[in-house]
């Protein structure tokens, strides 16, 4: 149940986020972001890798985010002037970053296998927020700016994955939530 459980609270958090964004709120991602990663918290058996995934994919986030924005790549609703990367996303970030043990653990040891699903799923989610939602805005060519989440979201999950398997190795885990 925690693998099905994970899987559709981190799709609420997507919906709130992009929804939410789309229609110029930023509260609705923020609010199921803080829900979701305390509630893996208080599921996690090995909170410390948890916490450390967390701080990975927010700044794997951070840094590929910002890249696509300040290239003009990609925008997204709810973008401050600060602050080229929008708060709701960084909550996504984060979140995702809570996912990567219960639901990718049969990637951990197949970074090859989790560089394919990255570049398959990445896009896509940045398109149904695209075209579903107005969350993302692709100001370049959509087909340049696919190609780059693709080949960003590959090198993010392939090294979220490794990371989640060697830091839960040396926390002597089998890799369970």
């Amino acid at each position: 149940m925690t693998a099905l459980g994970t899987f559709l609270a981190y799709e609420a958090v997507w919906l709130a986020a992009v929804a939410g964004a789309g229609r110029g709120l930023t509260w609705p991602g923020l609010g199921a972001a803080a829900l979701f990663i305390g509630w893996r918290m208080g599921l996690a058996r090995r909170r410390a890798v948890e916490i450390r995934l967390l701080a990975a994919a927010l700044l794997i986030g951070a840094v590929l985010e910002t890249c696509w924005v300040r290239s003009g790549l990609i925008a997204y609703a709810g973008a401050g002037t600060l602050a080229p990367v929008p708060v709701w996303l960084l909550a996504l970030w984060a979140s995702f970053g809570l996912t990567i043990v219960p639901l990718f653990g049969y990637l951990h040891g197949r970074p090859w296998l989790a560089a394919a699903l990255g570049a398959l799923g990445g896009p896509l989610s940045y398109s149904a927020a695209a075209r579903g939602w107005q969350a993302v805005i692709f100001p370049a060519k959509p087909q340049t700016t696919l190609l780059a989440l693709a080949l960003g979201w590959a090198v993010a999950l392939a090294l979220l994955t490794s990371l989640a398997r060697r830091w839960l190795m040396a926390d002597g885990a089998d890799g369970a939530a």
